[in-house]
């Protein structure tokens, strides 16, 4: 009996239940995605994007290009697949509820204030702040890794980022006269943007 009553006024006096992030919708099937985006989508890698606070629409016409083949990718297209199959919109949610860390790779200081002289040929479609415009279809730029920003500009640039796509044809255009070394600086600048 004396167990009994401590254990009721352990539970009395405990407190409502507390949800984690791995109650909400969508976080389930999103534990796949931490192998290399780490957990609840904060990528510590320069090469993997942070998903944490990725906007759904982002986040669903990626999933969908990946699994489309589109966007090619033979290491993404199967999860990617998984991923609708699972349910994109509660994945997409949940990412999008994760308040995003900014990337913890270190930048060279030169390299941004470079890259900030030269961002101004990126602020028409992803804005000052960079963090684009989802009427026009435009991603946000800004705390994802260097490395990834990288080598997505060069992707743009060789036409291996979605091609055929029409909607990118103005973005690889103008990455065709960026040269490879202030693209790097582009990519530290808008890694460096909070």
């Amino acid at each position: 009996m004396r167990v009994l009553t401590s254990w009721l006024l352990v539970l009395a006096f405990a407190g409502p239940v507390v949800a984690g992030p791995l109650d909400m919708p969508g976080a389930s099937q999103a534990l796949v995605c931490s192998a290399c985006h780490g957990f609840a989508g904060q990528s510590q890698s320069n090469t993997m994007p942070i998903l944490a606070g990725i906007a759904p629409w982002y986040f669903k016409k990626a999933i969908q290009d990946y699994a489309a083949g589109k966007r090619t990718s033979p290491e993404m297209e199967p999860y990617a697949k998984a991923v609708l199959q699972s349910g994109v919109d509660d994945v997409a949610a949940y990412f999008a509820a994760q308040a995003r860390t900014p990337s913890p790779v270190k930048l060279d200081p030169t390299a941004i204030e470079r890259g900030r002289a030269a961002s101004v040929q990126c602020t028409l479609c992803h804005g000052v702040s960079g963090k684009g415009d989802a009427s026009k279809g435009v991603p946000d730029l800004t705390g994802q890794p260097p490395g990834y920003l990288r080598n997505q500009m060069l992707l743009f640039k060789a036409d291996r980022r979605s091609p055929g796509d029409e909607q990118l044809k103005a973005v690889k255009a103008l990455m065709r006269t960026i040269p490879d070394e202030q693209i790097a600086d582009l990519a530290a600048y808008w890694s460096s943007v909070r």
